[in-house]
């Protein structure tokens, strides 16, 4: 990894809540809103509000963006 992307990857860290990050390994799992909800114990409306904060923070508009820009950056692994 460049460090450019080392640095991005470190400050979109430092940027996502724990819960946050904890939606995003989720997602790269392929689990749905309702499915992450229910392993979390939230709302589904609270994971949708932290979805559309990560999104903002990740610059994406989709779930698959998400996705593969946190693999890019090396935040959640890639599915084998």
């Amino acid at each position: 990894m460049t460090r450019y992307l080392m640095e991005c990857a470190s400050a979109v860290t430092e940027s996502l809540s724990p819960r946050e990050s904890d939606i995003l390994r989720l997602i790269a799992e392929g689990l749905t809103n309702k499915e992450i909800a229910r392993d979390l114990a939230i709302a589904p409306e609270t994971v949708k509000s932290h979805m559309k904060n990560m999104f903002i923070k990740l610059k994406v508009e989709r779930r698959a963006q998400a996705v593969s820009r946190a693999q890019i950056l090396g935040l959640a692994g890639t599915r084998t």
